[in-house]
């Protein structure tokens, strides 16, 4: 892989109603979020992406969904990899979004370490993929914390937040 890009999915209706929408949470891209995506995809036509892999979640693979469809893509070579869900936010699901807030130590949400765990892993797999460019459609949390594995030089907590449908390459 000579290139890894990222993108959080568009806007939803969760998010734009300030709510906290984890893996617990389906919610549907919001109209803003629609044109994001397909902003987004303007944006990967210049980038040769050979292969797309998305959280399973609705709202990142429509995201990706569209996005290979503003690039040529064949939607039916959108990979789906839990790897790539949105942290676990437990009791906190739905709730209004603080973003000061340490969520370690909530029932039944995902550990800081946990989370980064797994983006650890998910960093092996893109490592073993035989593509060029490479294009993750996730979620803001698990952006952050691959972003962290990758580089980290960039701290997980407290770091630049991925704006929705904005592509940013990591590699």
């Amino acid at each position: 892989m000579k290139h890894l890009y990222f993108v959080r999915h568009g806007l939803t209706e969760m998010g734009k109603s300030g709510l906290r929408a984890g893996a617990g949470s389906e919610t549907l891209l919001a109209p803003e979020g629609h044109e994001q995506a397909r902003y987004a995809g303007r944006h990967a036509k210049t980038l040769n992406i050979d292969h797309i892999i998305s959280s399973p979640q609705k709202r990142a693979h429509h995201t990706a969904q569209i996005i290979a469809h503003e690039i040529g893509f064949p939607e039916k070579d959108i990979v789906v990899n839990s790897l790539f869900i949105e942290r676990h936010f437990g009791e906190l699901e739905g709730l209004k979004w603080k973003p000061d807030m340490n969520i370690d130590g909530f029932a039944d949400v995902e550990m800081t370490d946990t989370l980064l765990h797994r983006m650890h892993l998910a960093y092996e797999f893109l490592r073993s993929l035989p593509f060029d460019n490479v294009l993750v459609v996730s979620h803001g949390s698990t952006g952050r914390a691959l972003r962290h594995t990758i580089h980290p030089d960039i701290p997980f907590h407290g770091s630049e937040p991925f704006q929705n449908g904005q592509i940013v390459q990591l590699l």
